[in-house]
Order: C-alpha cells, then structure tokens, then sequence
C-alpha cells in the first residue's frame, strides 16, 4: 500500500528490483540500487543526529545521488529542501537559512562555495559532499560536520535498523518558489500532497510499467518532482538530463526511446525552432506543458509535426501542484483551454464576493483537494492570503477546510472550460520560472549609480513573460548594459532584465512611495505606440 513517498520506492523494489529505474548519462541504476542507496543515506542521517521533521538541504544537478536523496530523506522521517540547481550561493544560503535545515548535501564544487557562510548557518550541522577528492572533508569546519557521500552509501544494514514511522500527514518537502515580493518563500508539502499528485496525474496521463520518462524539469519544481514520482509508482523508468540546447533534449527522446515528455512553454517554442524528424520521435506516446501557456500557432504546430502523441495542456501552481487539463482529443478544438479540473480535486472560479461566477466571467480560480499545500514555511501572514477557508463550506461544520487562492484571473465558458487571463499579483513568469521583481530590485539597488528602480513583465510570445527594469540614476550616470552585466554577476540566467529602461525619475505616490501603477501604465503606453507605428 503506498501511503508515504517513500512507499513508491520500496513497492517497486518488492516487485521489480532488477529492472533499470534511472538512466544517467551512460550508466543506470536499478530499483533495488536506489532502494539500497536511499537506506544507507537514511541510516546515515539517522546515526548523525537526524530526527523526524528535520529538514535536509540538497543543491546539484540531475544526477543518482538526487533521486536517492529524495528518497533517503523521506526515509529518515525528515523534510526534503531540493534547490535549484542554477540558485546562486547567496539564494542558497537563503533558503537554509530560512528553512532551518540541519543538513546539506551538495557536490565538491558546489561546497567550496557554501563554506565561507558556515558562521551564518546556525542550524546547519551536517554538510554530505559527494565526489569530494580533497581529503580535509570528513571533518569539522566552523561547527558543521562534512562527510563523504562515498564513505556510507555503500554500506550493508541489517533489517533492525529501526527507522522513524511515517503517516501520509507528515510533512515530506519544501519546494522554495519566488512571492510576488521579497526572497523566495517555502511552499510546505505533506505526504499526502506528494502521493495524491503521482497517483492523479499518472491516472489521466495513463502512466504505466512501459513508459520511459525524460526528466527535464528540476526536482525542485512541483511537476518535476511529480515526474520522478509517476514513474516510481508505476515502476516505470526516468532519464535525468540538464539539457543545454534543445537538440539535446531530441537526441534523448530518440536514443532513450522516451515515451512521455514534459516541459515549459519556452522549451517547447525553442524546440519548435529546430526541424524533428517524426520518424526518430515516434516513440513519443504523450507530451504535457506547464509553467504558462504556450501561444495557440506554437500548440497546433507541435501536434501537426507529432499527430500520432498526445498534448495535454496543462496549469498548476505550486501552492497545489496541477489543477486542470485539456483532454488531447480536444487541443485542436481548443489550443488556448487550459481544460478543466484533473480528477479528484475541485476548480471554482471566485468573484470578489468568493461566490462562483457565471459562464463568460472572469474570477479568481480557487483549488480544492487532496492537493492543497500546507501553506508556506514560517509564514503566516501569506499564508493567510492564499490560503483561506473553503468559501463553500457549510458554516455549522466546526474545522474549517483549506483552499487555495491562485492569484490568476480566469475566464470560464458556457461548457465549463478555462482560460487564463492573467496574474492578479506582479509575479514574473518567464520560461516556466516564477521571478519576484523584489528579488531582482534588491540585486539593482546594489549598483552604486541606481538611486530608484523597479522590475516588470513584459509579454513575450515564447518566453510568456521577459524581465524589464526601469532605474533613475544617482548624479553619477549608470547605462543599461552596466546594469545587465552587474546582473549577471549576482543573478541566476532566469532572473536577468532582458531590458532596462533608464529615467531621470521615478514617480512616487501620496505616501512616498515608488507610484508601480503609473510606471506600468507608461511603460505599456510606450509598448503599444511601438506596435501601432510599426
């Protein structure tokens, strides 16, 4: 029965322990490999120190060592914390920082760079460093303990190793995602969300022991963790890939014989500029999309060239992990649908009253189910803006049930389908990735020359949004190619201003503050004089 996330794993070493479950550049792993491994790193964490609720860092690329780590974690009764692996160090530090981890697992390299902030860490007590050479690890640095990955991973263990228990009401991960301001905030999973979100997704995508998945996706986006899971569930088999250019990502579905493919909008538009050929592809059974919609010319564009895979359009937020579904049978009928509620959890579509609305209005879409999250690590105050009481709940019943509020604007028809119109709030969704302007203000502001500034969207077809920055400088004048390459200094690829608009000023409000409203305005203004005049 598979009830906690690592129940996944252990069901499919009981009844497939020697069929490959990883492919990993030229080496594989099987299910009873990674059942072993994820054991050992458990047993580990445990004769460390580790305790149940713990939570354990973890920064790298797709590698075996990740897949173990979300297993081994799980195992130990402890909370996974997989970060990006394109976060920089200072985003890093962030999230053990606010997250309280006691471990970390990285790669040598990854560490040397962790290392100078031990002193600011004062949770942190075991730091697991795999691939190290340098022998001055596998022992006390400041006051944290660094150990080999190699020096345990390969142990034995006797079955007496008395692991914690585990219920699906445990807390089991915190995938780090941007608000629309300040650093990144900590979306709180339970078991249950994790298993409910492989067993829905993997029922309407129709998963099962033949499919072979290529993971694109980082493990620590909702549906990329969710791949890894579906896959395990139905003890089918992942290949883990970091692809640098689109090519890659279609000499693995040929060379893999990949059967299901997921990724973002602007992979599928960068992959839609390079020819396919059909005939290496055909072992392509579905393909989904998620992190923004892609536009209507692009979607019809990847069902002509693949006619024979399925395209599930999808939308999801972190906060509940995957909402809706168009069937593939209706793409062509409808390409901009982002479909309707996946099964088992409930859509509705709220107006400023929290009352549903009617066909043809625009409301703000509200998740309900086993998949809403726990809200976000030791954050009240937003968690209580997004997720509220079940406006439809009966009042006399006395423990209130939690939903999520999406902050996106969606219109849905006469038929019950939705469309997105737009995000209530001033995120940034560029290529998949959720940006806080916040973030990328903060990182401007510490140019010397940069006296105002502040970060938007702008719509973009392939991207869905890019990044602009609007900045008044000091007396000292700074130009906007200064202020992308002191960007790229301290900013991962996602997060730099694709443009920068420089003004003598900013205007402010009443209160003092940056007027965003009337920056936004005249910036859109500009935007549109330029399409009318061209």
């Amino acid at each position: 029965m598979v009830r906690v996330l690592h129940d996944i794993l252990t069901e499919s070493v009981t009844k497939v322990p020697q069929k490959v479950a990883v492919f990993f550049k030229n080496q594989t792993m099987s299910y009873e490999e990674i059942g072993r491994q994820s054991y050992s790193l458990a047993a580990f964490l445990q004769n460390s120190g580790i305790e149940k609720g713990d939570r354990i860092a973890f920064w790298m690329e797709k590698r075996f060592e990740e897949v173990v780590s979300i297993f081994g974690v799980s195992m130990a009764g402890a909370v996974s914390v997989p970060i990006r692996r394109l976060s920089t160090a200072e985003q890093v530090v962030h999230i053990l920082k606010d997250s309280g981890a006691k471990a970390f697992i990285t790669t040598h390299t990854r560490l040397k760079e962790l290392r100078e902030h031990y002193a600011e860490l004062d949770e942190l007590a075991i730091v697991i460093s795999i691939g190290d050479t340098d022998e001055s690890t596998n022992g006390k640095h400041a006051n944290v303990l660094e150990s080999k990955w190699e020096s345990f991973i390969d142990e034995t263990h006797s079955d007496d190793v008395e692991l914690p228990r585990v219920v699906e009401t445990d807390l089991a991960a915190i995938l780090y995602t941007s608000g629309s301001t300040g650093k990144p905030k900590g979306v709180v999973l339970n078991h249950r969300n994790i298993v409910a979100g492989a067993f829905t997704v993997s029922e309407y995508v129709k998963n099962d022991e033949n499919d072979r998945l290529l993971s694109i996706l980082p493990f620590n986006f909702d549906y990329g963790l969710n791949q890894l899971t579906a896959a395990f569930l139905h003890h089918a088999q992942i290949i883990l890939l970091d692809p640098l250019f689109p090519k890659d990502v279609l000499r693995t579905v040929e060379k893999f014989s990949v059967t299901g493919l997921a990724a973002v909008a602007a992979t599928w538009i960068q992959l839609l500029q390079i020819p396919w050929e059909a005939e290496k592809l055909k072992s392509l059974r579905y393909m989904t999309n998620s992190g923004g919609a892609i536009p209507e010319h692009y979607v019809l564009e990847i069902v002509n060239r693949l006619p024979d895979a399925e395209m599930y359009l999808m939308y999801g937020l972190t906060e509940a992990f995957r909402s809706t579904f168009l069937d593939p049978s209706l793409v062509r009928e409808r390409p901009t649908s982002m479909g309707k509620a996946i099964p088992g959890e409930e859509i509705i579509i709220v107006g400023e009253d929290d009352k549903p609305v009617k066909a043809g209005k625009i409301g703000e879409l509200v998740h309900r189910g086993a998949l809403v999250a726990q809200g976000y690590w030791d954050d009240p105050e937003n968690t209580a803006i997004r997720f509220r009481r079940d406006p439809l709940q009966p009042k006399n019943v006395p423990l209130q049930e939690n939903v999520v509020y999406s902050g996106d604007f969606i219109r849905i028809d006469e038929q019950g389908f939705l469309y997105f119109i737009g995000r209530k709030d001033e995120m940034i969704k560029y290529a998949g990735n959720r940006v806080s302007p916040t973030e990328v203000e903060e990182v401007i502001y510490k140019h010397v020359n940069v006296k105002d500034v502040m970060v938007l969207g702008i719509p973009n077809e392939m991207y869905g949004q890019v990044i602009k920055a609007v900045v008044a400088e000091t007396e000292d004048s700074v130009s906007s190619d200064e202020i992308i390459a002191h960007c790229k200094k301290m900013l991962p690829p996602y997060m730099i201003p694709s443009d920068v608009e420089i003004w003598d000023e900013l205007p402010r409000n009443s209160n003092g503050k940056i007027d965003r409203s009337t920056i936004k305005k005249t910036v859109f203004d500009k935007l549109n004089e330029k399409k009318v005049s061209a």
